[in-house]
């Protein structure tokens, strides 16, 4: 008994730890996020070039009319170019692009990769920009991205963050979807930002100089190229800046197939990154006090919210029922009683409930909520589903076309 007491003991000490660094970490900079940024809204005294690249693959539903939007910038024509990397477009699809006066680069790869396609094509279109701004082909800017990128470039960034919120909240699985990027968007971009700490990128709406950008991905050749050309960046010491205001707008995922197939991917990278950065992460932290590089290495480990709080759900449910039925056998094995994982529960959710923005608490999203069990066991699903997901391109189809207001 006393053995299976002591292994109890190391197993509930280990999780409680990591559970409780997680709420820890969140609540953090959920309530950073409440405090707003003073920022000095400066001229531009430098109107840089930009290339607008827009990768995408088997996207004919949605390319058209994103590269169409992408022109309608109040930025100088002159000094931007939309330039969309076509990997396995249909004939009337290409020819549709070509008829916009926009840059077309065809690619074709035996494996598609992101990285690929961006890469092939800063080879073809040659050093002539001087920012890089990354676009996903679903994704719709306001007029005014490109101007307040280069505002944040004029006050000394050379990597920045746009807000990419929910183009779409057409089904239940969207609107947790839009919820979701919100929240990681308060947490860790503007929560971050409050404190002094670098914003994370997202992989879309991202403006990093042109020919850092360049030199940095032909590094990369990997399907969660975002978060390495991220890793790399902040182990050089740059500071990623986020700009709340402006918006570039994103479709959610709205089926829950496509969520799997999404969390799948993105979990996978992270847990990959951990393994193969933690050391070097935790080495620059101590030798050069690099805190922006160990805490994206510490966020890789992190677990997705909707996992956090069903876990701690279930942990609470178990230690009150063992409470209530007098398991006294089972309750002498653990440190913790149900009071500790209550307090943690009601903290990972207060802070999530802070972290979401108020235009999203109407009677959809109570709906929404319904889905939430559903949700949690699809994340669970994406977890046991993850070998091999962070070594090949799984690729989300987009196939939202409604007007929207951007707004």
């Amino acid at each position: 008994m006393t053995i299976i007491r002591f292994i109890a003991t190391v197993i509930e000490i280990i999780f409680f730890s990591y559970l409780a660094m997680a709420t820890v970490y969140i609540a953090s900079f959920s309530a950073a996020s409440l405090f707003a940024r003073k920022r000095k809204p400066l001229k531009a005294k430098r109107l840089r070039k930009f290339a607008v690249l827009i990768p995408g693959y088997k996207e004919d539903n949605v390319i058209v009319d994103v590269a169409r939007d992408a022109l309608e910038q109040d930025y100088p024509p002159e000094l931007f170019d939309v330039i969309v990397i076509a990997d396995s477009f249909k004939p009337e699809t290409l020819e549709a692009l070509k008829a916009l006066p926009i840059r077309v680069v065809e690619v074709v790869f035996e494996i598609s990769k992101k990285s690929k396609a961006l890469n092939k094509c800063m080879e073809e279109i040659g050093d002539d920009y001087d920012i890089a701004m990354i676009l996903d082909a679903d994704n719709i800017m306001a007029h005014d991205v490109l101007s307040k990128i280069n505002e944040a470039f004029d006050q000394g960034f050379l990597v920045v963050q746009g807000h990419r919120m929910a183009k779409n909240t057409n089904t239940y699985y969207a609107v947790l979807d839009a919820i979701s990027e919100e929240i990681n968007n308060n947490i860790f971009r503007k929560g971050h930002r409050v404190l002094g700490l670098s914003s994370a990128l997202i992989g879309s709406g991202m403006g990093i100089d042109y020919a850092l950008f360049k030199k940095t991905m032909a590094t990369v050749d990997s399907v969660g190229e975002d978060k390495e050309v991220e890793l790399k960046l902040l182990k050089q010491g740059y500071k990623i800046e986020y700009l709340h205001d402006a918006r570039i707008f994103d479709e959610k995922t709205s089926k829950s197939d496509v969520f799997v197939n999404q969390r799948r991917r993105w979990i996978a990278a992270q847990f990959e990154y951990f393994k193969n950065y933690f050391f070097n992460g935790l080495f620059h932290l101590l030798r050069y006090g690099n805190v922006d590089y160990f805490d994206k290495v510490m966020q890789m480990v992190q677990p997705p919210r909707i996992l956090l709080t069903g876990i701690l759900f279930i942990i609470l449910s178990t230690s009150f029922l063992i409470e209530i039925l007098s398991l006294n056998t089972i309750q002498s094995l653990f440190l913790f009683n149900y009071k500790v994982w209550l307090i943690m529960f009601l903290v990972a959710v207060v802070m999530l409930l802070i972290a979401t923005p108020g235009k999203f608490y109407n009677m959809k999203l109570l709906k929404a909520l319904l889905y939430i069990p559903h949700g949690f066991i699809l994340m669970l699903t994406s977890l046991l589903r993850i070998k091999g997901a962070s070594k090949k391109f799984i690729h989300t189809t987009h196939d939202h076309t409604e007007k929207f207001e951007k707004k």
